[in-house]
């Protein structure tokens, strides 16, 4: 995956994710330390720098936040190479500083054929989520939605800068109809006009301090 990985970074800096045996500076952890005994703290920290305080918004904007680079790592590579590196919790390490969002780190990148991404991030997402549906009450519908709107975010990105049709076909079997992200919103895409989204639940971003509404939020279309 170095190859890919390099070549990945050169999309943009929120596809970028150093990687190798050395980490690129002190306080990594594992994601699962994240979603363990740090939850709570990390998902505060969030609500202090949005100025929305503890709670379900900061807990909900905080896993946007790891669904969104999570899928653009893996979405990123699968379109470049059509293969991704293994972005299980265990594998995946992370720091916060002190400005700025959430940093990652791959010391063993692995490699999985592209079919194999949704397993790979949603098994991930799935540790976080129901640490944030048990301590910090989000809605599971609301933690769905969040992971359907960060792969399309991604996918966004990504389509304005890579050719051809590799991530908005794996994208959309995620969304269709059977996948794994079905009934979180719908979908279109045609070719040389572009693609839509509308989510079916809302990441609760507007009750930020002049937050406002996302752009595929299911309250703009009510």
């Amino acid at each position: 995956m170095d190859g890919v990985l390099r070549q990945l970074a050169s999309v943009g800096p929120f596809f970028t994710v150093p990687y190798g045996k050395e980490p690129p500076g002190p306080g990594f952890r594992p994601l699962t330390a994240l979603y363990g005994e740090h939850l709570e703290p990390y998902t505060a920290e969030v609500g202090r720098r949005i100025g929305s305080g503890p709670g379900r918004t900061a807990a909900s904007t905080a896993q946007l936040g790891i669904a969104s680079r999570l899928w653009s790592i893996g979405l990123g590579c699968a379109a470049l190479a059509g293969r991704v590196p293994d972005l299980a919790a265990d594998r995946v390490w992370w720091r916060l500083p002190g400005a700025g969002s959430l940093e990652l780190w791959l010391p063993e990148p692995g490699e999985l054929p592209a079919g194999e991404l949704g397993g790979s991030v949603l098994g991930n997402l799935a540790l976080l989520d129901a640490g944030l549906r048990e301590r910090l009450r989000v809605s599971p519908k609301v933690l769905r939605g969040n992971a359907a709107s960060a792969l399309v975010g991604a996918l966004r990105v990504l389509t304005d800068r890579v050719a051809g049709r590799a991530a908005v076909d794996l994208a959309a079997a995620l969304l269709a109809e059977g996948g794994p992200l079905a009934g979180t919103g719908t979908f279109v895409h045609e070719d040389g006009l572009g693609m839509a989204f509308v989510r079916r639940s809302c990441c609760l971003y507007y009750q930020v301090p002049g937050g406002g509404f996302c752009g595929d939020c299911v309250l703009r279309t009510r």
